[in-house]
């Protein structure tokens, strides 16, 4: 039989067993925080889409389409871990409701774009303090990928910003996510800061 000592011990090893698992389950994300400078991107911030897309402007009717949007282009990529809203259609709706509450949301920032199929890509951009335009999410549904539809949002995401008197912009990305660091790289962003989510198992 253990001494008592040792069956204390034993007893505080079980109870703190589960926060034992749990602390050696997070993993940390590498994210970006990458900013432009918009003086000077006016000839270049020309949003064209291929001929079958057209832009959708925001409309509060709309916000669910945002979120499906968002849903769709997120549920199976990293980001979807990251912040697991993303990977969750009821998630996506109440996080585009945050969006749309924050003080600084801008609809001209705020775009779908759509084809005879349907909406297939999104973006949603705020004012935040500084004051600076903060892209939020940047979404294309996996099959709509590569044809500039990306680029063309982020265009005229910095667009709406302009318009709205802003001359700094920035956006978060997960660094893992290669395709979207060097779409950022390409279009004059710069990385500002690194950061790490903590992220249970």
């Amino acid at each position: 039989m253990l001494p008592v000592a040792g069956e204390s011990c034993c007893r505080a090893l079980v109870e703190l067993a589960p926060t034992l698992r749990s602390l050696m389950a997070i993993t940390y994300y590498k994210r970006l925080r990458m900013e432009i400078d918009l003086d000077g991107h006016g000839a270049t911030l020309a949003a064209a889409l291929p001929g079958r897309f057209v832009w959708v402007p925001w409309e509060e009717d709309l916000l669910a389409d945002h979120a499906e949007v968002k849903f769709q282009s997120f549920r199976y990529e990293i980001d979807a871990y990251v912040f697991p809203c993303l990977g969750d259609r009821y998630g996506c709706q109440r996080l585009m409701r945050e969006i749309r509450r924050k003080p600084g949301f801008l609809p001209g920032a705020t775009w779908l774009i759509a084809c005879p199929e349907g909406y297939v890509a999104t973006v949603q951009g705020v004012m935040d303090l500084g004051p600076i335009g903060a892209i939020q999410n940047l979404g294309v549904i996996p099959s709509y990928r590569g044809i500039g539809l990306g680029r063309a949002l982020v265009h005229r995401a910095l667009a709406g910003f302009q318009e709205a008197g802003l001359r700094r912009a920035y956006l978060e990305v997960t660094a893992e996510n290669n395709a979207a660091v060097q779409l950022y790289r390409s279009l004059g962003f710069h990385r500002a800061k690194t950061l790490y989510k903590a992220v249970d198992g």
